[in-house]
């Protein structure tokens, strides 16, 4: 059964009663010394080489979800319009690939129609 809201939901870990309001507490102390004591390299790690990698990665994670919301409605576009939007995925892909190899998978694709009587 799931915690009400405004609730905290204990866990025993070994002898130990841990609860996620405490894991948030933990994160938040553990935030604020390092915001107090920015050493510029903690345990041989460049922290401000690593703080700005993990940025760079979000920024970029954030554009690949606005991207994703775009294409979608592009293909929300092309199904309103009468396009048979799984079709457009296959040109794609087709597109995507040598034309050598779009040959080959044609041309199995053909001998297993016959194959099958299709």
């Amino acid at each position: 059964m799931a915690p009400k809201r405004g609730t905290t939901r204990a866990l025993k870990v070994g002898d130990q009663r841990v609860s996620d309001t405490d894991d948030l507490q933990d994160a938040k102390a553990s935030r604020d010394r390092q915001a107090a004591n920015p050493d510029p390299e903690v345990g041989g790690i460049a922290v401000d080489r690593l703080r700005s990698i993990i940025e760079r990665v979000e920024r970029l994670e954030e554009e690949r979800k606005a991207l994703a919301g775009d294409i979608k409605d592009i293909f929300a576009e092309a199904k309103s319009a009468g396009f048979d939007v799984k079709v457009i995925r296959q040109i794609i892909s087709l597109r995507k690939k040598e034309p050598a190899e779009v040959e080959e998978q044609e041309t199995l694709l053909d001998l297993y129609r016959r194959a099958l009587g299709m």
